[in-house]
């Protein structure tokens, strides 16, 4: 894992979580992997187990890793797929009706979100002379 800046803003815990996630969307874990032991990652991060614990232990209910008894916590085959579904999920429930209203409020067109008459925005850019 590389450095964490926690934030005072949410749990550890779920922030650790919320990184483990980000490894395996972004293909850094991948199925089969294997994650850090509690240890490693307490030490490495100057945490109390428990925290660490916690994180992995929701990672565990929601399926996305299994405990391998005497071996650790591994990457599910279908964590990818669940993770992919439930973020894109969330991005149409949550972010994008905020995107919409925020093009109507802009005036945007199609074409210059899709980069066919995007200028400055000011209105006077080539698409819009005479």
């Amino acid at each position: 894992m590389t450095a964490i800046q926690w934030s005072d803003g949410a749990p550890i815990y779920r922030q650790l979580k919320e990184r483990v996630v980000a490894m395996m969307l972004d293909g850094v874990l991948k199925p089969g992997d294997a994650l850090p032991s509690v240890r490693q990652v307490a030490a490495e991060y100057q945490l109390n187990p428990i925290t660490v614990s916690r994180a992995y232990q929701e990672l565990a209910d929601e399926a996305l890793v299994e405990k391998r008894r005497g071996l650790g916590m591994y990457v599910t085959e279908e964590a990818s797929r669940k993770l992919l579904m439930n973020e894109r999920e969330r991005f149409l429930q949550e972010e994008w009706p905020l995107v919409l209203e925020r093009i109507a409020r802009l005036g945007l067109r199609t074409e210059e979100l899709l980069g066919g008459g995007a200028g400055n925005g000011n209105g006077n850019d080539k698409a819009d002379a005479p």
